[in-house]
């Protein structure tokens, strides 16, 4: 079985970013929806695996600000609401891949303004 790896991460504009596979397979990822699913521990319960960051809670005006590779296993990415901690290794960026092939019912886009972005459910 194939090692899945970024060949190419580019970035279309502020709000959207594209990765190119290792097996040719493209995924255009919306901030917001990276930003709603980060692995970090600030917004997964450490012990539970519950998710603290409620579906939603991320307007879609969120943008991503920076990405850098973390060794040969994953992406840091940074958001214009400072958030930076997520890493996001391969294996979980593909399986969060929102293309119709990999993910069939449509995403549910957030509101472009939130009263309280990235508000944490307990």
């Amino acid at each position: 079985m194939q090692y899945l790896m970024p060949t190419k991460v580019k970035r279309l504009n502020s709000k959207q970013t594209e990765i190119t596979w290792n097996d040719g397979h493209v995924g255009s990822y919306w901030s917001w929806y990276l930003r709603e699913n980060c692995p970090c521990a600030s917004c997964v319960d450490e012990f539970t695996g519950i998710r603290k960051v409620g579906h939603g809670s991320i307007p879609s005006s969120l943008e991503r600000v920076n990405v850098a590779p973390v060794g040969n296993y994953a992406l840091q990415f940074e958001w214009s609401d400072s958030h930076n901690t997520g890493i996001y290794s391969f294996d979980y960026l593909r399986q969060l891949c929102p293309c119709p092939q990999c993910h069939p019912e449509d995403l549910e886009e957030p509101p472009e303004k939130i009263s309280n972005p990235g508000s944490f459910e307990v």
